[in-house]
């Protein structure tokens, strides 16, 4: 039995551990599958097969796996979904593990196959494309080395180098018919059965809590993972920064050393929640919040009027799901998920909104100020504002006093005994915290009614959406002016208020959720409305409805240019087959074959069923028969012709059959100088 070629199946297992990748980027696959494939795959790629020796023992030893696999199912503990992609994973490991043959090599590849499809409805993210391209170059370069390889007679040597060119075209060719099948025929959106949210790696890092403690390192300020995605009606097409502010929860209680809110949560869960009646221009949005994000509380643009339409993102699909109502303003999911989607109407800023609902408590709050609060807050506070009998005023005043003689640093130490007098008189350094904090109490001492606000500031333009980061994590001041409602007032310097983190991570993650964009646009959302405006976009341009004019009766020059196009490049692909020099590899080669056993049979050495040319050549080799040395060479050549892409020179075949029937002449006559 001949030694199967090694590089076919470096091939075979990496395009399995491609598959098996596709699942486990999505978090959702155990780690025990992950460690269990992995152990497989590097002893795989050593070349050992330790389970050759008892392919059925090993095989019945995957009948307990699949028992445990199912009773975590029937108990709850584990997804089908998840389940079957992981004992697809054992199946591959044991696979891999076995003795190469045909059979083998089926196997495994139908079970990468089988990865692919798990991992396309666990995740479909950007990185499952790169898994997928990978698995199927992969897979098929080793699918191709296979047919070469049995072609081959037994003790020649594989024609690797010869034939992996035109693999590689036929590889390529493939992918890109792939890709028009895709674009062009009839389907259905993707997302119907892609799941919208994974886990993802790394904690989620959103900040949020039910209380703000004064003090420590602001370490979240240079985390550049992103949190949400927002799309914004009107868009502010011209922007690419936002400097805006989403708010997320609000905090009336500050004892001293943190902050906490004494609003209750209502009851009552609603579908959709109204906090304050709308205005006649609305910002509205569409927010996805990712799995990095790890809160369930809500976030909208300032100042957020009504909030709904919640879809709850879990590792085994979407599903609606309710909204409470809490103090200050804070929205959260009823339920726990990895992701929300929902949609927010927001009133734009300056415009004069009603403070919202706040029971008397919640109102008094508004003015409280911790036990034993050293009396030099208030002194520092009326040195700056004076007589300031305006709230906002005074708030602008305080504000632009402390940007100017405060500084902003992330590196502080731990727990003090007074975070807010330490900030105001010791360190005179801080974070954002810090500042609102300091400006929220000096408000209050003077009687101006004022709350923390945390949530985000900022958001940076990806295509068609803007994506807000964990560094832009922020906190601020609401300031309550009569008649006006709550106003933003953030006394933090505002070159310190979007994410701290380094640019070219920044840079680096902007380049992948850019990409990323166009993958869920393009691959996980297109659908067959999507076909029709392609289609429609070849031959005429989008007609704006608002803008009254009548679409012209003949084709318009859109189709004509398309038109023209298609036809220039048919031409241009025709003149490049018309210089192709005229060769038929496989049709020379077939007829050499058919020449050569039509001389064999003659000479009453016929092929035997089912026997091929390279079957008779290392026949013949074996048996160390006269024709041998003559039949080798020949067959080697058309292999070349056949699958190496290196055809038949002119009068080569003839040359070729005039040498083996001389040869077969030389054998006729020793055969019967040698019979008695």
């Amino acid at each position: 039995m001949r030694r199967p070629l090694r590089l076919r199946l470096v091939l075979r297992d990496l395009s399995t551990a491609a598959a098996f990748a596709s699942m486990a980027i999505s978090s959702q696959v155990p780690v025990w599958t992950m460690v269990l494939f992995a152990l497989a795959l590097i002893v795989a790629l050593t070349g050992r097969r330790p389970l050759a020796r008892a392919p059925r023992l090993t095989a019945l030893l995957l009948l307990p796996v699949a028992g445990v696999l199912y009773f975590a199912v029937s108990a709850g503990q584990m997804d089908l979904v998840v389940a079957a992609c992981s004992f697809a994973g054992i199946v591959a490991a044991q696979r891999l593990l076995s003795e190469s043959s045909a059979a083998t090599d089926g196997q495994v590849l139908l079970v990468g196959l089988l990865m692919i499809a798990g991992g396309a409805a666990l995740s479909g993210e950007l990185v499952f494309a790169l898994c997928l391209l990978a698995f199927a170059v992969l897979a098929s370069l080793s699918l191709g080395l296979a047919v070469v390889e049995a072609a081959v007679p037994p003790g020649e040597p594989v024609p690797v180098r010869a034939v992996m060119r035109p693999l590689a075209r036929g590889t390529s060719l493939a992918v890109v018919g792939a890709l028009l099948f895709f674009i062009l025929i009839p389907r259905l959106n993707w997302n119907m059965g892609v799941r919208r949210a994974t886990p993802g790696l790394g904690t989620a890092t959103s900040g949020f809590s039910d209380t703000v403690r004064l003090g420590g390192s602001g370490t979240l300020k240079s985390n550049p993972r992103v949190v949400l995605r927002a799309r914004l009606t009107p868009d502010p097409v011209q922007t690419e920064h936002l400097s805006a502010y989403w708010v997320g929860r609000t905090y009336d209680t500050f004892d001293g050393q943190e902050w906490s809110t004494i609003g209750a949560a209502k009851q009552r869960h609603r579908t959709r929640v109204t906090l304050r009646p709308g205005a006649d221009k609305q910002v509205y949005q569409r927010i996805e919040l990712l799995p990095a994000y790890g809160s369930r509380t809500l976030i909208a643009l300032e100042t957020p009027a009504k909030l709904g339409n919640a879809l709850m993102h879990t590792p085994t699909g979407d599903r609606r799901t309710r909204l409470q109502e809490l103090g200050g303003d804070e929205l959260r999911f009823v339920d726990d998920g990895l992701g929300y989607s929902y949609e927010v109407y927001s009133l734009p800023p300056g415009t004069d909104t009603d403070p919202g609902r706040m029971n008397q408590t919640e109102a008094d709050q508004l003015l409280a100020l911790p036990e034993n609060l050293d009396p030099r807050v208030e002194q520092l506070a009326r040195q700056v504002v004076g007589d300031e009998k305006d709230p906002l005023a005074a708030a602008q005043k305080l504000s632009a006093w402390m940007q100017r003689e405060y500084q902003y640093t992330l590196e502080l130490s731990g727990d003090l005994a007074d975070p807010l007098i330490d900030f105001l008189f010791v360190r005179k350094a801080g974070h954002c915290e810090h500042f609102a904090t300091a400006l929220t109490l000096m408000l209050r001492t003077l009687g101006f009614e004022s709350r923390l606000a945390t949530g985000f500031f900022g958001g940076e333009r990806v295509g068609e959406e803007y994506i807000v980061r964990a560094g832009d994590a922020h906190a601020w001041t609401h300031v309550l002016v009569p008649g006006r409602g709550f106003i933003t007032v953030d006394s933090t310097p505002p070159a310190f208020r979007p994410n701290q983190s380094l640019q070219i991570l920044e840079s680096l993650i902007s380049f992948y959720e850019a990409i990323e964009g166009i993958w869920r646009t393009s691959v996980v959302d297109y659908s067959f409305r999507d076909q029709l405006d392609f289609m429609r976009g070849l031959s005429r341009p989008p007609r704006d409805p608002s803008s009254g004019e009548q679409r012209p009766s003949g084709p318009p020059a859109r189709a004509w240019w398309t038109a023209g196009l298609v036809a220039l490049g048919v031409y241009g692909f025709v003149r490049y087959l018309s210089r192709r020099p005229r060769r038929s590899p496989l049709g020379e080669a077939t007829r050499l074959v058919d020449a050569v056993e039509r001389q064999l049979t003659r000479a009453g050495l016929p092929p035997r069923e089912g026997e091929t040319l390279e079957d008779v050549s290392a026949r013949f080799t074996r048996d160390a028969h006269p024709l041998g040395p003559t039949l080798a060479p020949l067959t080697r050549r058309y292999l070349e012709a056949r699958f190496g892409q290196r055809p038949l020179e002119s009068g080569e075949r003839a040359r070729m059959l005039e040498d083996l029937r001389r040869a077969l002449d030389t054998w006729r006559q020793g055969s019967r100088s040698n019979a008695p």
